[in-house]
């Protein structure tokens, strides 16, 4: 089986339409754009590293303290660093660590897309 071109994964926020689902219909342009942001999440290891960012209680997490995912360190560094490229995490360097913070208004931006058309 060949394997497919890879695409970059775009920045989520500049990507979205800023339409609910229900007001009108998605130009296929925004349709587009809009289904390569959620892309983004279309990936059990990065919605497993996002969740376990989102949910940390004790400030922003070490590197160290998110990658018991079931695969191999450099596996859990591409899937950071495609969240990273999509704008959901945001991280700084402290020393030989790197601190991972999720950014929820890119979230909460593509949670809006889908929350309006479901409550009517």
């Amino acid at each position: 089986m060949p394997n497919s071109p890879r695409l970059p994964l775009p920045r989520v926020e500049a990507e979205l339409s800023a339409t609910p689902l229900n007001e009108r219909p998605l130009t296929a342009d925004e349709a587009e754009r809009t289904a390569k942001a959620f892309h983004v999440l279309a990936h059990p290891i990065r919605l497993q590293l996002l969740s376990t960012i989102a949910s940390f209680e004790e400030g922003q997490p070490c590197v160290c303290a998110i990658s018991d995912v079931g695969v191999s360190g450099p596996t859990v560094s591409h899937h950071l660093k495609k969240l990273k490229e999509a704008g959901l995490l945001s991280s700084e360097r402290r020393g030989t660590w790197v601190y991972y913070r999720f950014e929820p208004a890119v979230l909460a931006a593509m949670g809006r897309l889908l929350i309006k058309a479901a409550s009517e």
